[in-house]
C-alpha cells in the first residue's frame, strides 16, 4: 500500500464526514454536534495546561481543523485495495461507536452525540460514511494502478 494513496483516501473520508456533519447540524435539530465535543476537548486540555482557550469562533476553527487532520490520519488506515472496504467499514463503525460512548466518560458531556436515538444513529452513520468513502477512494486508486 502506498502511503500517499492511503492519505488521500483518508482525507476524502474526513472531508465527507465533515461536510455531512456540517450540513446535518444546520438542517436537523437532533444532529450530532461533534464540533462542540472538539471545542470542549481543546478547552479542557488547554485549561489543564494553564492556558486560556481562544474565543468560541477561533476555538471552533481549531476544532474543525483538528477533526479533519485527525480523521484523515485515522481513515487512511483503511488503505487501498479490495480489503479497504472491510477496513473502512470497521474503522467507521468503530469511530461512530466511540463518538457515542466515550464523550461522557471523558468528561465532555453526552448531549452532542448521545442526545436522542436519532442523534446516536446519525453519529454512527456519519463516521461509517467517512470510512466507506475512504475505502471507495482507496479501492479506486488501487484499481487505477491495476491492483484490484
Amino acid at each position: 500500500m502506498e502511503i500517499s494513496k492511503a492519505l488521500v483516501s483518508g482525507l476524502a473520508g474526513a472531508v465527507a464526514l465533515t461536510i455531512t456533519h456540517e450540513t446535518l447540524r444546520r438542517l436537523v435539530p437532533e444532529a450530532p454536534r461533534m464540533d462542540v465535543l472538539g471545542m470542549r476537548a481543546i478547552s479542557k486540555i488547554m485549561k489543564k495546561a494553564g492556558a486560556q482557550p481562544p474565543a468560541d469562533g477561533e476555538l471552533r476553527t481549531w476544532a474543525m481543523v483538528g477533526d479533519v487532520v485527525s480523521n484523515s490520519l485515522y481513515y487512511s488506515l483503511a488503505g487501498t485495495g479490495k480489503d479497504a472496504w472491510l477496513r473502512g467499514g470497521l474503522l467507521g463503525a468503530g469511530a461512530g461507536a466511540g463518538a457515542v460512548l466515550l464523550p461522557g466518560p471523558l468528561g465532555l458531556g453526552t448531549d452532542p452525540s448521545n442526545r436522542t436515538n436519532s442523534t446516536r444513529a446519525m453519529t454512527v452513520g456519519i463516521y461509517l460514511l467517512g470510512g466507506l468513502v475512504a475505502a471507495a477512494v482507496g479501492s479506486a486508486l488501487a484499481c487505477k494502478d491495476g491492483e484490484c
